[in-house]
């Protein structure tokens, strides 16, 4: 089994991924909250976790996903105040908000389906598990660290922080935020309920404007934001499990209130390892629906949308994503989106190069090397691009042996039918796209290599290098074998 190292946000290291109940694996990703049209900011953690989904199965570790949808409680400005934000959208489109939330969900659903990305052993909704919430937060007040108050409950920071460290994941100083909410305070309804303005709603008692409320020994209302992510992963993964995940933009305050709900619960942060990817940003601004600067996924396939070039394929958008770390930034741009585009191009077809490839008696002598190389690449940290960059090297042998200017040998080319394909199509998560588009593209290549050919045989070399060098232009390089001509995308 590979030794796998992964970055843990809760104690700033690098780690050795050790479960806590081989073979099993534990993991929890805070999905969407669905209010609107997935976003380019909504895919990048889907495809990261599905990575790692994907290598661990690899590993031979049996992974349970699970995956929530937040249909109740997430109120706008992510406070503690104000409208449900799923709520505020049925009333504007007077639907049900159950209503509201499926449609967003199938839209969820549409966008994991076109990317390729393994579904999630269990997907709990927030609306599904009220009991489980109220049942958490009793044994919170029970324990002492929340409070009712005129029909709401709050976590009480100032004594959760007595005896542990609330700030810790995220790297924020309590004092500092008591000065900062101190300030606020003023400005905010409802900070009267609470002791202090830094502590958060388990349960807030429902207003006439809001739509969906439960029953509670507390009063009708609904669940905090934080407390579902608690109750759900408990209720799935047991106290204690093996990775949470989720955007950096999480850290605080949802991943951070988590801990310390999950501690005053159970005694013990509810994961040994936390993980966060980092931001997809359009000119260095996070993208988010609460900016209203997100570009739909469904506008990247179909190129209705003013900062597009073009439309572009679900695995083009997804191998864009993978070919930056997870942990740093990502920046939309239409340049990157066509470099991953002809990326893409090149190992597809550097794949279907290999199934013709006869071996020869003469080593190569670095196909072994790669392979050790992306294989590492995926330890250390899922380092994709690394990976990546090794997949292209690859490419290259498998292009230059099927041109007759590289030897590979009879074990390396079982060692690339072995690992080349299942590096690109079972870990990273790619499947071919052909289409009408790419068959008359074919087309018309093969059309310029047959008037290529034919011009050298008639001795017109001016026109055939011509054809080459404007081929190569474009960025198709055009290559002569014992075959005949064949052309690939750099």
């Amino acid at each position: 089994m590979q030794t796998i190292q992964i970055y843990n946000t809760y104690t700033r290291t690098i780690e050795k991924f050790e479960p806590l109940q081989p073979p099993f694996v534990g993991i929890y990703l805070c999905g969407p909250t669905v209010y609107g049209l997935p976003h380019l900011g909504h895919v990048r953690g889907p495809v990261f976790f599905d990575v790692l989904h994907r290598y661990f199965k690899k590993c031979d570790y049996k992974v349970r996903l699970v995956r929530n949808i937040t249909d109740v409680g997430h109120l706008v400005n992510d406070a503690d105040e104000g409208e449900d934000k799923i709520a505020r959208l049925a009333k504007i489109e007077q639907l049900e908000p159950m209503e509201v939330a499926q449609f967003y969900t199938n839209k969820y659903h549409e966008m994991l389906n076109a990317l390729n990305l393994l579904p999630a052993s269990i997907e709990p909704r927030a609306s599904g598990h009220i009991i489980e919430q109220i049942e958490m937060i009793e044994t919170i007040i029970k324990n002492g660290y929340a409070y009712a108050s005129n029909g709401s409950v709050y976590f009480d920071v100032l004594k959760y922080s007595a005896s542990h460290n609330y700030g810790k994941l995220s790297g924020r100083v309590l004092e500092d935020l008591i000065a900062g909410a101190g300030n606020e305070a003023r400005e905010l309804e409802g900070q009267g309920e609470k002791r202090n303005p830094n502590d958060f709603a388990l349960w807030k008692k429902a207003g006439p404007e809001h739509i969906m409320q439960w029953n509670s020994p507390w009063s009708r209302g609904f669940p905090g934001w934080h407390i579902e992510c608690s109750a759900m992963s408990k209720k799935y993964l047991g106290d204690c499990f093996d990775i949470h995940g989720g955007g950096m933009d999480l850290l605080f305050p949802h991943h951070e209130s988590e801990i310390a709900q999950s501690t005053a619960c159970t005694s013990h942060n509810p994961a040994k390892y936390w993980m966060h990817h980092n931001m997809i940003t359009i000119n260095g601004q996070k993208m988010a629906k609460s900016l209203n600067n997100g570009i739909s996924v469904q506008a990247f396939f179909s190129g209705d949308h003013p900062l597009l070039e073009k439309a572009y394929s679900p695995m083009t958008l997804k191998f864009f994503i993978l070919m930056a770390h997870y942990r740093g930034t990502l920046d939309f741009s239409n340049t990157a989106l066509q470099a991953a585009e002809k990326g893409l191009s090149r190992l597809m077809a550097a794949s279907e190069t290999l199934k013709t490839i006869n071996p020869s008696a003469i080593e190569n002598g670095s196909v072994k090397l790669l392979v050790d190389e992306a294989y590492q690449a995926l330890n250390d940290d899922l380092n994709t691009p690394i990976l990546i960059s090794k997949l292209f090297e690859l490419a290259t042998i498998i292009n230059s042996a099927n041109g007759g200017t590289t030897a590979i040998s009879e074990e390396e080319l079982t060692l690339l039918n072995t690992h080349f394909d299942s590096l690109i199509f079972d870990i990273l998560g790619l499947k071919t796209e052909a289409s009408a588009i790419n068959e008359k593209l074919d087309g018309v290549m093969q059309m310029l290599l047959t008037m290529r050919n034919e011009a050298k045989q008639n001795k017109n070399f001016a026109l055939s290098d011509e054809i080459r060098n404007k081929l190569s232009d474009l960025g198709f390089e055009i290559k002569d074998g014992k075959e005949g001509s064949f052309y690939s995308i750099l």
